[in-house]
């Protein structure tokens, strides 16, 4: 699709380094880009799918390196804006808290609840003062893409879930767990803020897609590893590529969403 001043839109994706290996995208050049935030997680991988073009970013750099209270988060939504993209779609790992989600789950996020701290979480912290409306965190135009690509892909989506994002890099207790359950909180990760209001931050587009990878602390009663989160990802990965690949081609080329007006009305 063609912007109005001639440039072409672009889908970001973020996600774990095995994701921008999909069937159809053929990755044309590694983007090294410096920002005023200083350096994105790693280079982003250009290519394109069916006419569409899209950026990959390893979230935590690749090879794996980066913990979820280090990612520089400003410098990897604000490489995608240099790189022309409209439109985010973040690939989370979490942690199940309802019961309805359960490991190997994939789940299109709905809302959020920030309990992240330290972590430098908006553009505007100099002279201009901005307040951008976060009452749907999630780009409903982009969730509705990927609900149809799921559906006509055959991937078994859950519809809604809850983010609550924790600072990390510890997993969670038991009873932290249970009162995150009571804040109304299905899944738990370390990464989905501040991307999403970052990226309402510049009107861009965003959506997250969560992997359930475990149960959180105290719901099955087993001990968490890491190891099991690495699996499931891993298993998970073809479902998630052939989402992808389905969504990429269903976006429409004009965005109709409020998103590209996050800025209007958010001055002080």
């Amino acid at each position: 699709g063609l912007r109005n001043d001639g440039e072409r839109t672009m889908i970001g994706v973020i996600g774990g380094s095995g994701v921008y290996e999909i069937d159809g995208v053929v990755i044309r050049e590694e983007k090294r880009i410096s920002t005023p935030f200083g350096e994105p997680s790693d280079s982003y991988r250009i290519g394109e799918i069916s006419g569409v073009e899209v950026a990959f970013l390893p979230r935590h750099g690749s090879p794996h390196h980066i913990a979820p209270h280090k990612i520089n988060y400003r410098a990897n939504i604000w490489g995608f804006r240099e790189l022309g993209a409209e439109r985010i779609i973040s690939v989370n790992a979490v942690g199940g808290i309802n019961p309805r989600f359960k490991p190997g789950d994939i789940v299109i996020l709905n809302q959020i609840i920030d309990m992240t701290e330290g972590r430098a979480s908006t553009f505007y912290d100099e002279e201009e003062i901005v307040h951008v409306d976060f009452t749907e965190p999630y780009c409903p135009e982009l969730r509705a893409a990927l609900l149809t690509a799921g559906r006509n892909a055959g991937v078994a989506l859950k519809e809604n879930a809850a983010y609550i994002c924790v600072n990390g890099p510890r997993l969670e207790t038991a009873a932290e767990i249970k009162a995150f359950s009571l804040l109304g909180a299905d899944v738990v990760g370390m990464t989905g803020m501040p991307e999403a209001s970052l990226a309402r931050e510049l009107a861009i587009c965003f959506s997250g897609i969560g992997v359930v990878t475990n149960y959180a602390a105290g719901i099955s009663g087993n001990r968490l590893t890491t190891t099991e989160v690495v699996k499931t990802m891993a298993e998970s990965a073809e479902v998630v590529k052939t989402l992808l690949e389905r969504t990429f081609v269903n976006i429409p080329h004009t965005r109709n969403c409020m998103c590209k007006d996050a800025l209007a009305n958010a001055k002080m």
